[in-house]
């Protein structure tokens, strides 16, 4: 693994999930990250990290691995778990033209996931969902 990244591995349950922000957020602050910025990956983190935990693993669980890198430019986070394979980016984008009684349920957080970031990429390698995300500052 390359000097500058930093990896977490975690079980796969929602209750973890302060334990991904707290990891993270340390991280983000000691680089500089501006506040909006670092809000706008923890909605991220929380909307990916919830779904490989209530979606990914069937009865028993399973872990998620994060890896996060952080330059002076940019924080790049790789969420990697074993679960059933799943893209969610190829789920389609809500219509959010229409009111929320009339969307469907779901996609609005993944949807909102894409605004944030300026980059997110998905792929399944070696029976593992690797997803990246990465902003600039």
């Amino acid at each position: 693994m390359e000097p500058n990244v930093h990896e977490l591995i975690i079980p796969a349950q929602v209750d973890k999930l302060s334990t991904l922000l707290s990891f993270v957020d340390t991280l983000l602050k000691d680089s500089g990250c501006p506040l909006k910025v670092q809000m706008q990956i923890d909605v991220t983190l929380e909307e990916l990290f919830v779904n490989i935990a209530h979606y990914a693993y069937q009865k028993d669980g399973g872990k998620a691995n994060i890896r996060v890198k952080i330059t002076s430019k940019y924080a790049e986070i790789t969420l990697i778990d074993n679960g059933i394979p799943y893209n969610p980016l190829q789920k389609p984008d809500p219509d959010i033209t229409l009111s929320a009684q009339e969307r469907s349920i779901g996609g609005l957080g993944i949807f909102m996931s894409k605004k944030f970031m300026d980059e997110i990429s998905y792929k399944h390698c070696d029976s593992k969902n690797i997803l990246t995300i990465k902003k600039f500052f």
